[in-house]
């Protein structure tokens, strides 16, 4: 896997994947940048909501359930000092579906969690607390 940072101007920069695909990134104003896109510690969160999103799905999907929406929002806090890692991170997953129960939804969470999301598995390795919060609709 391959990625690149461009920069731009000011604290602006171009995030090229090995994919060929493309963000912007920049800074807050008070940091020099002019607002003009997400913020790399931003990106990783997103990256990480992606992750572990995917896995909910395609853990469902393979099990034959009729999933038919998955939210997955995430908010991080972290440290007061530098480097400002995340010290936690508050997973909340919004499963949509025609008779999903909490059970195998829970499960499929569980199993994103603790072996297939690289990225939640990586924040946790690191030091921050990951609490969970699941909401299962029936379609």
């Amino acid at each position: 896997m391959k990625a690149r940072a461009k920069w731009i101007e000011g604290r602006a920069f171009l995030g090229e994947s090995g994919s060929g695909h493309g963000v912007v990134m920049d800074g807050a104003p008070e940091a020099g940048g002019r607002n003009l896109g997400i913020r790399p510690m931003e990106l990783l969160l997103v990256g990480m909501a992606g992750c572990t999103a995917f896995d909910v799905v395609h853990i469902l999907e393979k099990g034959r359930e009729k999933v038919t929406g998955c939210e997955v929002e995430a908010e991080a806090s972290r440290a007061t000092d530098e480097p400002k890692v995340f010290t936690g991170v508050h997973v909340k997953y919004k499963v949509t579906g025609k008779g999903l129960t909490r059970d195998k939804v829970e499960r499929a969470v569980a199993l994103s969690h603790e072996k297939y999301c690289s990225a939640s598995v990586m924040f946790v390795r690191s030091g921050a607390a990951m609490t969970k919060e699941i909401e299962v609709v029936e379609a």
